[in-house]
């Protein structure tokens, strides 16, 4: 796996950074609740959206890393080229399921922003703003899943 200059990682750096504005409007909650006695509806709804987007990156570093569910124990029981061949099959599946869901929220966010234009309950933005952050951060996905690929492909060409 290749690092970038002083090892920064885009995904890594938006994975931290939605965490710590969570953790951070979660204390202000907290904090707001037992001071003030009052609770800030508005962080639930930016807490869950930033939890979502996490998510969604971070099953990208779970593929990079190849730390996604698997079944190990029959693949190494596998032939070599049954083996790749698997590998090839389950990344094309992977692929295809992350299509099919961009696929569907693209079509949910093209019906939010010109037919039922809803908008957020506590903050009032427009709920296709949070919509847009599976196919956006899908990028991160499509990554993983090619690079656990070829590093599977790669380490099974050595073995031979």
């Amino acid at each position: 796996m290749k690092k970038l200059l002083f090892g920064f990682r885009l995904d890594h750096w938006l994975v931290a950074i939605c965490m710590a504005v969570m953790v951070l409007i979660a204390f202000i909650n907290v904090l707001s609740r037992y001071i003030f006695h009052f609770s800030l509806a508005a962080t639930e709804e930016i807490t869950i959206n930033l939890f979502v987007w996490v998510t969604i990156i971070g099953i990208g570093i779970a593929f990079e890393r190849s730390e996604h569910l698997g079944m190990v124990t029959f693949f190494n029981r596998f032939p070599k080229k049954m083996q790749k061949a698997s590998v090839l099959i389950y990344s094309l599946l992977a692929a295809g399921l992350f299509l099919v869901l961009n696929w569907f929220m693209i079509q949910a966010i093209y019906d939010e922003i010109t037919l039922f234009q809803a908008r957020s309950a506590s903050l009032n933005i427009p709920v296709w703003i949070y919509y847009a952050g599976l196919p956006v951060f899908s990028v991160f996905i499509f990554r993983g899943i090619y690079r656990d690929a070829v590093n599977k492909l790669t380490d099974r060409e050595a073995e031979e």
